[in-house]
């Protein structure tokens, strides 16, 4: 039976779990408060892009694990710290021989593909005397100093990377997206400079107007809290509210039946919230703010949830977590139009990094218009001492006929009229 545990094949959650589990044991449902639920058929849900250059490489070793029994039943008595020890990349010695073969050649094309980016890097810089052993140095995820064998050492390299890189993906997302509020903000301030008094009062009080609308919604539920569970039971699930069950909670939202709620199941959970604040049709809603919204909401459940760190919620953390005060009694949900996510000080120093870039494409634009008109220069030039030396042979062969001297040819041969 295959590894139905999509942890391990997400590769947004392969790491640090490649994965804590494997066959997940099925939770039973309150037939009394849920009719009709319809099994999920072998959730074969395509992994998403983690965004990882090695991506691809990443979920095609995961495939190749989980086909061998020895490392499968390994996986299942795993916890987080023996794999991110790197313990349990040492069970890799003990896989069968077509599973390591077929890892063999996974890395051999993916060093392949490593080389052929940095040639076509290289290739563009002009720069020749490529060194691949020197150059792969700078890929963490395999070890370079063996390119044709995978062992235990790649692929605790591959677990420590993905870990690395995908716990940075928030912090990264953070800082773009405040980015992208200062862009915003710059760009109005930018465009107002440019109007008459009149119009930029006209366009402040608009503005101002937009603010109002966007922030006048509804009251957004604590994510992860009773009211906000209860509420996508009752107008999602369309279940008594009076019959909230966690368990059966759990059980609903495990779309793919693997017996954790992922990241993407936990998001699709602050849908409705969501449609408090941001509607696609409103001008005054940023559809960008509301995906950083439901990221920020995930994230938050997560925090207070996902006790292990393995970015899956368990059915045993999500009960534990039902249990404490801030599930029944939360604080209140602040949305970012009640954040200040930026401050002046912030504001102005990302202007004068975009000033000094603008500047810097300035003189790059400025460089390129003098090249243009230099090879415009010699260019006229050529074609002005063309124009001379045509002007030349005409009067040369001019001359020549003046004085009875057949005329040459092209290549300054003569040429002899024929006698009639």
């Amino acid at each position: 039976m295959r590894w139905r545990t999509i942890q391990a094949r997400y590769c947004f959650l392969l790491v640090p779990c490649v994965l804590t589990a494997l066959e997940a044991v099925p939770i039973d449902v309150d037939k009394t408060k849920v009719h009709n639920v319809e099994p999920v058929e072998s959730a074969r849900i395509e992994p998403p892009d983690t965004g990882l250059y090695y991506d691809e490489y990443l979920k095609q070793v995961i495939e190749v694990l989980e086909t061998d029994p020895h490392f499968r039943e390994k996986l299942q008595k795993a916890d987080i710290e023996e794999i991110r020890s790197g313990r349990l990349s040492q069970e890799l010695d003990l896989v069968s021989h077509k599973v390591r073969t077929r890892l063999d050649e996974l890395k051999r094309q993916e060093v392949g593909r490593l080389r052929m980016l940095i040639k076509a890097k290289l290739d563009a810089l002009q720069d020749t005397g490529m060194n691949h052993h020197l150059l792969l140095k700078q890929f963490e995820h395999l070890n370079h100093q063996n390119p044709d064998t995978f062992e235990s050492k790649d692929l605790d390299m591959l677990i420590k990377a993905a870990t690395a890189d995908l716990e940075q993906y928030d912090r990264t997302r953070h800082e773009e997206f405040k980015k992208y509020e200062m862009m915003k903000e710059h760009e109005r301030r930018e465009y107002l400079k440019t109007l008459s008094e009149e119009k930029r009062k006209e366009e402040e009080a608009k503005f101002a107007e937009m603010k109002r609308k966007h922030e006048d919604h509804p009251k957004v539920n604590h994510p992860g809290s009773k009211d906000q569970l209860k509420e996508v039971w009752e107008e999602t699930d369309g279940l008594d509210p009076n019959d909230f069950d966690p368990k059966t909670f759990f059980k609903l939202h495990d779309v793919n039946n693997d017996g954790f709620l992922d990241e993407q199941e936990l998001e699709a959970l602050f849908t409705k919230e969501l449609d408090k604040v941001y509607n696609p049709q409103n001008a005054e809603d940023d559809m960008i703010e509301m995906e950083e919204e439901r990221l920020r909401m995930r994230e938050h459940v997560m925090n207070e949830i996902d006790n292990n760190k393995d970015r899956l919620v368990t059915l045993e953390e999500f009960l534990r977590a039902t249990e404490k005060k801030e599930f029944l009694e939360p604080d209140s949900w602040e949305t970012l139009d009640q954040q200040q996510l930026f401050t002046e000080e912030e504001l102005k120093e990302y202007e004068s990094i975009i000033a000094i870039q603008e500047n810097e494409l300035k003189k790059k634009a400025d460089e390129l218009q003098k090249q243009k008109e230099e090879l415009q220069r010699q260019h006229d030039h050529l074609e002005a001492q063309k124009q001379e030396y045509q002007q030349a042979v005409q009067q040369l062969e001019q001359k020549k006929f003046q004085q009875g001297i057949a005329p040459s040819g092209p290549a300054g041969e003569l040429k002899f009229e024929p006698h009639t």
